[in-house]
């Protein structure tokens, strides 16, 4: 019997990685992470091998996804999902699942989330039987993605939308709130953000993700396309100038640039 409880971590992100890990040190010492997963196929690699009691497994991976990890683990393991979508996991998660995090995971969080599995743990609990909510999380999260409605109980709920986008800014991953986005820009395969940061600034940053399925994850009443390579936050608008042609240019709240209008688009500031 293992005298220390063990731990896998997986996420395709290795300083979210590195952060959870740190988290874990400081309210469950006695917790040894011994294995990091960059995607489904490697977290269940490493449970085979490794058979940890906790598998905390990001929901959206590439390739495989943690949902699908959780599937191949099933019971033999402790599951915690770790995720950006704050409402949609109460959603999917809250009726059986031990537990989920939200990204930034805040140390209240996680600390409470910590105390039940050691009480599970500590009373020699299985883990929970979650496979049937497991299918019905990796078909919401397929509608999720395609910027579709998620199915609740047969009943359609509106698609909660995105609160944070991860980017690298030189060394560091930030995660961005939506909310402080002014707008976004597609660059050649990538999408530049544009955001203020805590202290005021503007600021930007490239991700990897493409602006057409951004998009789909973003509240449409804030968010709006104004060009087929831009997206504008509304609340981030000073002003609107027309030009010729039909077209229109973006003055912003706190920036210097402007962004451009399109034709097809023109019709959303007629009121502006």
């Amino acid at each position: 019997m293992r005298s220390r409880p063990t731990a896998l971590i997986a996420d395709d992100e290795p300083l979210l990685r590195e952060a959870l890990t740190h988290q874990l040190q400081q309210v469950w010492p006695e917790l040894e992470v011994v294995a990091q997963a960059r995607n489904g196929r490697e977290a269940v690699k490493q449970f085979e091998s490794l058979q940890p009691d906790v598998c905390f497994l990001d929901v959206h991976m590439p390739g495989m996804s943690g949902v699908e990890a959780a599937h191949r683990i099933g019971r033999r393991a402790h599951l915690v999902f770790v995720t950006a979508y704050d409402n949609y996991a109460v959603q999917a998660f809250a009726q059986g699942v031990l537990d989920y995090l939200v990204k930034p995971v805040e140390p209240e969080r996680l600390a409470e989330t910590v105390s039940r599995l050691k009480e599970r743990m500590q009373a020699a609990e299985p883990a929970l039987n979650t496979e049937a909510l497991l299918e019905r999380l990796a078909a919401q999260i397929a509608q999720l993605q395609r910027g579709g409605t998620p199915v609740e109980g047969g009943a359609g709920d509106a698609a909660l939308p995105l609160r944070w986008i991860r980017a690298l800014v030189g060394q560091t991953l930030r995660l961005i709130p939506v909310d402080d986005i002014d707008y976004l820009r597609s660059d050649a395969k990538y999408t530049r953000v544009a955001w203020h940061d805590d202290a005021g600034h503007p600021s930007e940053a490239l991700v990897r993700t493409g602006l057409k399925e951004l998009i789909a994850q973003l509240d449409r009443e804030h968010f709006v396309q104004v060009h087929r390579s831009v997206v504008v936050n509304l609340k981030s608008v000073s002003h609107v100038t027309r030009g010729d042609n039909e077209t229109a240019d973006i003055h912003l709240k706190g920036r210097k640039e402007l962004l451009p209008v399109s034709r097809s688009y023109l019709h959303l500031f007629r009121q502006m």
